[in-house]
């Protein structure tokens, strides 16, 4: 199954996955690509450490989305690697029609809560202020609404009284970086499309 991850950041959770592909745990996935819609971000740095290409795609003219021109772009360099699985870890642009249609069924996402409880924007926050003892993370197929396609893994992670945001948000990046590489090596294995 070959898999693309797209990320606009330091790249924690791809490196993650391509450290469970080094060690033999990512089933029959391989990682063939690594995008960003930022120049110099951490997760194209990924590339040459794990031997896999790793590029910038402008994804202009929208600052937090992907359409137009920038959308084209991104469809056709995803396209050019021929996935059968698009990982959007950190990938911080709400994907509109034409994305979605080019690999409708082939595009998962990881998210810092548990679906559908704190979907969008700062999920650590949203936990940390709801007052609740469990957040975590989940890993989800991407449809047109944000946050809300079907549901593939969820890992819990409970928040401690006096908890701040950096410990939360460590807690719960922890758990995403085991279970984002399980999904997907649990992905590979099953029959049919992801």
């Amino acid at each position: 199954m070959r898999v693309v991850i797209l990320g606009s950041g330091r790249g924690s959770n791809a490196e993650a996955v391509l450290a469970a592909q080094q060690a033999g745990a990512l089933g029959r996935a391989r990682v063939v690509a690594l995008f960003s819609d930022v120049p110099g971000a951490g997760i194209l740095a990924l590339g040459p450490r794990f031997g896999v290409p790793s590029s910038f795609v402008d994804p202009a003219p929208f600052r937090t989305k992907l359409e137009g021109e920038g959308e084209a772009r991104f469809v056709a360099a995803v396209s050019g690697a021929r996935p059968d699985l698009v990982v959007l870890a950190g990938f911080m642009r709400v994907l509109k029609p034409g994305f979605l249609g080019a690999f409708s069924g082939r595009i998962i996402n990881l998210h810092p809560s548990l679906l559908p409880r704190f979907p969008g924007l700062d999920a650590i926050g949203q936990a940390l202020r709801s007052g609740e003892a469990m957040t975590g993370c989940t890993v989800h197929h991407v449809t047109a609404e944000v946050d809300g396609g079907p549901i593939l893994g969820r890992a819990e992670v409970p928040i401690a009284k006096g908890e701040t945001h950096d410990s939360l948000a460590a807690k719960v990046h922890a758990a995403e970086h085991l279970l984002l590489p399980a999904v997907i090596a649990g992905l590979s294995e099953s029959p049919g499309p992801a």
